[in-house]
């Protein structure tokens, strides 16, 4: 994680600049279990095969259409800058939670851990509705402001809340391309793993796509004088 830090950092590449952390929006997110239960759906299915007549296939019931199988999971936190960096919109920290806690509870142990990984402090943080009442430590009780919170909104803070939904495509990238859809990793230790590598994947792959399109524009810059030569 340290050598993800230093090459978003990094003045060389300008992917992610220290001011970009300092405003961050957090969200939290279900990172499913691979277990199989049967559910209610299936149960159905089973039983119109077994008492289905020979030759007929089975009706469709309407409970097939209304029930989805049950997600064993764990809950993970996921935060992201406010402005999307030239980069791109990379994740800034990612903690899977066991116990299924309140949101709100949450930030007591996130802020902190999220400062130490970045290196820097957090200024302000956007979150949902679900944080209210939250637990954040004191000097970062008017630091956190929730989806619907009428007081102390400024209109640039009102503005800087509509940018809260963009962590949610990022956590749809997380858990269709890197994993966190599915966790196939054993116990909480597992659960933690999972969900910090679907993280890095995610932030690798926003980075290497910065490269390249800092390679093609200094191949581009290189060309000119090339092809002034050659006139």
């Amino acid at each position: 994680m340290r050598f993800c830090r230093r090459a978003w950092r990094s003045p060389r590449t300008e992917a992610m600049r220290p001011k970009d952390l300092s405003r961050v929006i957090i969200d939290t997110t279900v990172q499913p279990k691979a277990v199989n239960v049967p559910d209610r759906c299936q149960a159905h299915q089973s039983g119109a095969r077994d008492h289905g007549s020979a030759g007929q296939a089975p009706r469709r019931h309407a409970s097939q259409e209304l029930y989805r199988p049950y997600e064993f999971g764990v809950k993970v936190s996921v935060a992201t800058p406010l402005h999307r960096c030239k980069g791109g919109q990379f994740v800034a920290h990612v903690a899977a939670l066991p116990g299924n806690p309140y949101d709100g509870h949450t930030l007591a142990t996130v802020i902190s851990a999220m400062e130490d990984m970045i290196g820097n402090t957090i200024e302000r943080a956007i979150t949902d509705a679900g944080y209210r009442g939250h637990n954040a430590p004191p000097d970062y009780k008017f630091k956190i402001y929730t989806a619907g919170q009428k007081r102390r909104v400024t209109p640039q803070i009102k503005r800087e809340m509509k940018r809260r939904s963009a962590v949610e495509p990022v956590i749809g990238h997380l858990k269709s391309e890197h994993r966190m859809g599915c966790n196939y990793l054993a116990h909480r230790a597992g659960d933690a793993i999972n969900a910090v590598l679907a993280a890095v994947g995610y932030n690798f792959r926003l980075l290497l796509n910065w490269l390249r399109l800092l390679l093609r524009a200094i191949l581009a810059a290189l060309r000119g004088p090339f092809r002034l030569q050659l006139a």
